[in-house]
């Protein structure tokens, strides 16, 4: 794996994430904070995607893009008709019931019904993003 570079954020960076399987996840950044992860699983550093065909879209904390290991393998620019904004996401209030939908930086009332098949609106650490490039769900609330 190549040295560990600081590197200031920068939209459509892709990273490459090491695994414990010992292969490498990918995530392209995204506006909002968001983390695009691919489906596609590397053998090496230089074994990028080729398509923008993601797993999941999620908000990631900007501390695990500089997590040990996460590096910048290349930055693919947004094309005019890609959003690089992620989908919106919904948000469940456990105290009033609510439901709510979070996009673009705004959120708006929303029904249970919208919210299915959305993610849930959360940030996330570079464990939780491991975990579930792996397979392991603990991490992923559904909606209730």
């Amino acid at each position: 794996m190549s040295q560990q570079k600081r590197h200031r954020y920068k939209l459509g960076n892709v990273y490459a994430i090491p695994l414990p399987n010992g292969k490498l996840g990918f995530g392209r950044t995204m506006e909002d904070a968001g983390l695009a992860v691919y489906k596609h699983i590397g053998e090496s550093e230089f074994d990028v995607p080729k398509t923008e065909d993601y797993q999941f879209i999620v908000g990631v904390y900007r501390h695990a893009l500089r997590s040990d290991g996460w590096v910048v393998v290349g930055n693919r620019p947004f094309k005019a008709d890609e959003d690089p904004f992620p989908p919106p996401q919904c948000i469940f209030d456990q105290i009033s019931g609510g439901y709510q939908i979070y996009h673009r930086g705004e959120m708006r009332n929303s029904t249970k019904e919208e919210c299915e098949g959305l993610e849930i609106a959360a940030v996330w650490d570079a464990n939780h993003i491991i975990d579930r490039i792996m397979g392991d769900d603990k991490w992923h609330r559904t909606l209730r």
